[in-house]
């Protein structure tokens, strides 16, 4: 592989896609600023001579500087706020970590005016509260109703308008919940780390029927690569998802299983807007993947398998030592 660009390559899903470019023998440069990820998630790799770290804030157009020496033919974003629910208390965050931040990285990759393909990680919110269920890339109404959800479509549309402007090629991945080793957000992480402070009861945010896809990470990368090797239009979506769902309270059960705890009281908060965790909470996701997996790929783990393996590595990396 031609040398390769990951920001946000230090965090969850971008040390992961790190991981398999390595064994692929492709050049890898990492450019992220630290508050998500963690130089742990890449440590393999930091004394290997096809390995670049670069500690650098989008948000920061001198730091884009240090890239300019480099050409290269894939750039993977991943670089964003995680936070879905911090949007509902500080809007900022996501406009600047994300428009703000996907603007400037374009800017820079123009002014290179090298021929280059930008995989971009986007996401399920895009769609908001969808009326059609799996939901297909080609689903009209896109009326994000979060934050963040608004900040990646965002992302998507000044995207697609640089691609068609400056003559490169972009694929857009709109994921599911991914799940897996060195995630430090989400309701598994969320559930865990409750039941571990308090083993007898765990307060779990809205009425618990929220009902959502989970792909494994292993699954989600598998796509993002195959996408990126059969995808010949100059800009691409594709939905990245599992073909079921798993409801909040199963996945409490689930922790609560997994963990060997008895009689663990749910206290569930009612939520909002009729059952929501929080202020733009998708209550119902499934997304359509059938246009990536006419293209080959298919996950090899449905929601609940792939709950379950998160589960376990977990409790393996953070709670053995107590329980």
């Amino acid at each position: 592989m031609e040398k390769v660009l990951v920001t946000g390559g230090a965090g969850f899903i971008g040390s992961h896609l790190v991981e398999v470019l390595m064994t692929r023998e492709a050049k890898v440069c990492v450019f992220d600023n630290l508050t998500a990820g963690t130089l742990r998630n890449i440590k393999p790799w930091l004394n290997n001579p096809d390995f670049t770290f670069m500690k650098g804030d989008l948000l920061h157009t001198a730091d884009l500087k240090e890239l300019e020496s480099n050409h290269y033919k894939t750039v993977f974003h991943l670089a964003a706020n995680p936070e879905v629910r911090v949007g509902s208390t500080n809007p900022d965050i996501h406009f600047k970590q994300n428009v703000i931040a996907t603007h400037n990285l374009l800017e820079h990759l123009k002014k290179t005016r090298n021929i280059f393909t930008l995989v971009f990680a986007s996401t399920s919110t895009v769609y908001g509260e969808a009326t059609r269920i799996p939901t297909p890339e080609n689903y009209s109404l896109l009326t994000p109703i979060s934050i963040y959800g608004a900040s990646k479509l965002a992302c998507e549309a000044l995207i697609t308008a640089y691609a068609h402007t400056y003559g490169f090629k972009a694929i857009i991945y709109r994921l599911a919940n991914i799940v897996g080793p060195r995630n430090r957000h989400g309701v598994i992480h969320d559930f865990t780390q409750k039941l571990n402070k308090n083993p007898k009861r765990l307060e779990i945010l809205g009425d618990g029927n929220q009902t959502k896809s989970y792909l494994y990470i292993s699954d989600c990368i598998e796509a993002m690569l195959l996408g990126l090797e059969k995808s010949k239009k100059q800009v691409e979506i594709y939905n990245v998802g599992s073909e079921d769902q798993i409801d909040v309270k199963t996945i409490a059960e689930i922790i609560v299983e997994k963990m060997r705890l008895k009689d663990v009281k749910f206290k569930f908060t009612g939520g909002v807007d009729g059952g929501r965790g929080w202020k733009g909470d998708v209550k119902n996701m499934l997304l359509d993947i059938t246009k990536l997996k006419s293209r080959g790929w298919k996950p090899k783990l449905n929601s609940k398998q792939a709950i379950r393996k998160a589960i376990k590595q977990l409790i393996n990396e953070l709670l053995s030592p107590q329980l």
